[in-house]
């Protein structure tokens, strides 16, 4: 495996700027962020390190150039936005999007794009699995003629303004199957994240037993459930009403498990860090300090 971070906790910073701090922690990889251009529309959204829109072949050599000098790969492309959002002007950008960051990843000579599956908040799960039929084979169809493999994170998005459904369909084990029942492609799997079932208050180690040949890349970002708000509010509000995100070690997560459970199954992928932690926001010294931290909880457990 491969230890890794996500890139958006660096927004503010150029691409070279992000794999000097890589290199200097000793990070191996960084998944990096691909929104278009001025699209801000969430926070850790809108993270632009590389612009897709009219990407060359020159300018993926002078990045590759940049990760051979610093020694730190790029893990994947990533770009989460809602390609099934109720608004159709949003889901037709992300759709033409997504395609954008397939391109490029291919002249980066990269395996694999991240993103989300996207949901209409308004909708039920079975019109949702309908209208993700409709749209997601293409797409895939796109990444399987490009030799590009298409991990879905598992992040419900479900926050006060995309309450009841959420932004994002794929956020259950069941809800896997029947997504991987539509589209068999081994190029359609999974950027896993434990944190999110976590957050859900269900078992995040379990699912990596039976999708593990689907696991492409992972997040690490740990996840933090508020017992006394939940006995106050109960489950069945916004689970991010209940729940805290942190980074690695500082939440419920166990990691020890979680990296032997994806041992076990094989998986020799890209571990990567997504600081989403409160307490690690504001300063670049204390946004680098995350990482540090979480550098030095994973490391021993991914050689």
């Amino acid at each position: 495996m491969q230890l890794g971070f996500v890139t958006a906790i660096f927004g503010d910073l150029k691409l070279e700027e992000v794999l000097k701090h890589a290199s200097e922690i000793g990070y191996d990889c960084v998944e990096v962020m691909c929104w278009p251009p001025g699209t801000v529309d969430r926070e850790y959204g809108g993270v632009v390190h590389i612009d897709c829109t009219e990407f060359t072949q020159a300018q993926a050599d002078d990045i590759r150039a940049l990760c051979e000098k610093y020694k730190v790969a790029i893990s994947a492309l990533g770009y989460y936005p809602n390609a099934l959002s109720h608004d159709e002007e949003e889901a037709q950008i992300a759709r033409t999007h997504v395609r954008k960051v397939i391109d490029a990843a291919t002249k980066l000579d990269l395996s694999g794009i991240n993103t989300f599956i996207g949901a209409n908040q308004y909708e039920s799960l079975e019109d949702n699995l309908l209208k993700f039929e409709k749209v997601w084979p293409e797409i895939i169809r796109y990444a399987e003629d490009r030799n590009m493999r298409v991990g879905i994170e598992n992040c419900p998005m479900m926050i006060d303004k995309s309450w009841p459904f959420g932004w994002n369909l794929a956020r259950t084990p069941a809800i896997w199957r029947r997504m991987f029942e539509v589209i068999p492609s081994v190029f359609f799997g999974l950027n896993y994240d434990p944190s999110h079932l976590r957050m859900q208050l269900m078992d995040p180690i379990a699912p990596v037993y039976e999708f593990g040949q689907r696991i492409f890349h992972s997040h690490a970002k740990d996840m933090r459930i508020d017992v006394e708000k939940l006995n106050r509010l109960g489950s069945l509000v916004p689970p991010m009403q209940r729940s805290t995100a942190k980074i690695p070690g500082l939440g419920d997560v166990n990691w020890g498990k979680y990296i032997g459970a994806l041992a076990d199954v094989g998986y020799d992928g890209p571990v990567c860090v997504e600081v989403e932690d409160e307490a690690f926001e504001g300063s670049l010294e204390k946004r680098r300090k995350s990482l540090e931290i979480s550098y030095r909880v994973l490391r021993p457990l991914i050689a």
